[in-house]
Formats: C-alpha cells, structure tokens, sequence
C-alpha cells in the first residue's frame, strides 16, 4: 500500500488523476465532436433559410429603393441602388395629389372594406365556430362537413357566380359587393373549431350557466378571452385576404370611386405601361410600398398572438 511522503500525492492517487483526465479528454472529444456534428446538419439548413429570406426580402428592397427615384431614374437606373437623387417625399406628395388625391380614396375604401369585411367575417367565424365545438344540435356533422368542403373552393371559382347573383340583387358597383363576400370565411371557421375544441373548457361553461349567466355574456365575458389568440390568427388572415382583394373587386366595381388600392394600382400600372404610357410610374411603385406599410406593421404588433393561435389549438389541454 503506498503512502503520502513529503506532501506528495501516492501513487494511487497519481493513477486515479490521470485515469480522470484521461476520461475527461475524452468527454470534451466527444463533446466537441457532437458540437460539429450539429452545426454540419444544421448549416444546409441556415443557408436554405438564408436563400429564401433574401428571395422573400429583395422585391420589399427594390420597392423601397425605387419609391426615393424620379420617372427618369426609374427607367435609366439598376434597380437595386439609388438613383441620381431622393425623391420619396417629392413622389409622396405627387401621389396624394394626382387626380385629386383619388389614391387617398382607394386607402379610405380599402380601410372600409377590411374593418367592415375582415372584422365581421373574424365575428361570424369566431361565433360559428364555438358553436359548433360546444353545442350539439341536429345537422352539425353536416354544417361541418360543408365548411371543410368550402375551405377546398378557391374564391376565383366563386367570383363570377357571385356576380351574376349581385348583378340580379341591384348590389354590383357598391361597396356591398365586396362586402358581403368577404363575411364568409370558412377557413376562418375551422380555425376557430379547432382552437375552441381544446382551449374552452366545458367545465367553466358549466359553471357560469349555474351562476344564471346567459349564451352570450358567457361567450363575450368568458369565451372570448380564452379564444382571444385563435381570434387574431382569424382576424390577421382575414384583414390580409381583404387588403389583397383583386379579382372580386375587379369584377363587381366599374366606378373607380368605390376601387381599394389593389384595383387602382392595377390601373395606373396599365396607363403606365400601356400604348400611350403616362409618366406616373413612380407613383405605382410609391403606392405600392404606401400600401403594404399597414400590413406589416399590423403582423409585426400581432405577430405573438398569430403564432399562439396557430399552435395552441393543436395542443391538447
């Protein structure tokens, strides 16, 4: 058995040291090797992600840089980069000017449509959907099976017949023909259900109607704050498909006083680049980068809610 002389360590314990740093190289060898291991399969990855980020960013960019340049820059300049000076207020002004600021008209049309359209179909899917996840009535299997069928129609399919029946109602060429459309949101629905199934408990429902509490103070006063994230992934969907509305008001508007600035701009893109083009190209692209401001400000303030909504659902409570 060896003994400690002189303050210096035994040969046991000499042994057993190195045998722990011996393990230890080994451990960090180990380690280090898995670290690499990670950052090789997760680099195709960061740069798959990298690729789509700057395809998904560059046409914002070319926006952006394009609202500062002039009609001439526009036309004689790389796309890319800043022209020969900057215009962006120059080209503000002109926009809100141009016909007697028709521009700010199309905003105010398109703002009606999206709280009147996108916030009553975020109503009429939010109430439709509790319903059909908490209540048991006769045909709900069916009500169901029609909604999930409706989410596979594209609305471009609908347009025209949606047209001819508002041209028969007197309804075409006002607002209420883009209106009423835009109430109906199948999709917006589903969400809804699907949230609503595991996010209300049926126990709290219970218990308010024992304490005499009504259908619909219970659901104002109680559902509505536990479907509060499921909303606003309905709502931020829905004021997005109205903001981009195209072809629907294409078809049922013919007086551009009653356009939203998708149409608008679509027609002053065709004066711009048309046979006998009009010098207002930079106020397309002006418009344009005016027009999207408004949604990714709303994504970026409700950003926290839409991802909560989106997940929260699917979990089991």
């Amino acid at each position: 058995m060896s003994v400690e002389t002189n303050g210096e360590l035994t040969k046991d314990e000499r042994r057993s040291a190195k045998k722990a740093a011996t393990a230890e190289k080994k451990r960090r060898k180990l380690k280090s090797g898995d670290s690499d291991r990670t950052v090789k399969k997760s680099s195709p990855m960061f740069i798959l992600m990298l690729i789509l980020a700057i395809y998904t960013l560059t046409p914002l960019l070319w926006l952006i840089v394009n609202a500062t340049k002039s009609q001439g820059d526009l036309l004689s300049t790389f796309g890319l980069w800043f022209g020969n000076g900057f215009n962006l207020f120059e080209n503000l002004g002109e926009l809100f000017t141009y016909r007697g600021g028709v521009y700010l008209r199309w905003f105010a049309n398109t703002l009606l449509y999206v709280v009147v359209g996108a916030g009553g179909a975020t109503l009429l899917a939010t109430l439709a959907g509790y319903g059909l996840a908490k209540f048991n009535f006769p045909g709900r299997r069916g009500i169901f099976a029609t909604v999930i069928g409706a989410i596979a129609v594209p609305g471009t399919a609908l347009a025209v017949p949606t047209f001819l029946l508002f041209a028969q109602l007197g309804l075409t060429n006002t607002p209420w023909a883009v209106i009423l459309p835009s109430l109906v949101s199948p999709f917006g629905l589903y969400l809804i259900w699907s949230y609503a199934v595991n996010a209300v408990p049926m126990e709290i429902i219970e218990a308010a109607r024992m304490d005499g509490a009504g259908e619909f103070r219970i659901f104002f006063q109680i559902v509505s704050r536990l479907l509060a994230p499921g909303i606003v992934t309905v709502l931020l969907f829905a004021i997005v498909a109205t903001w981009n509305n195209y072809f629907l008001p294409l078809i049922m508007l013919s007086d551009p006083e009653w356009y939203p600035l998708t149409v608008g701009l679509a027609q002053w893109n065709a004066q711009a680049t048309g046979s006998s083009p009009e010098p207002i190209f930079n106020l397309v692209v002006t418009g344009s980068l005016v027009t999207v401001i408004p949604i990714i400000v709303i994504f970026l303030m409700l950003q926290r809610y839409w991802e909560s909504g989106l997940s929260a659902g699917g979990v089991k409570q």
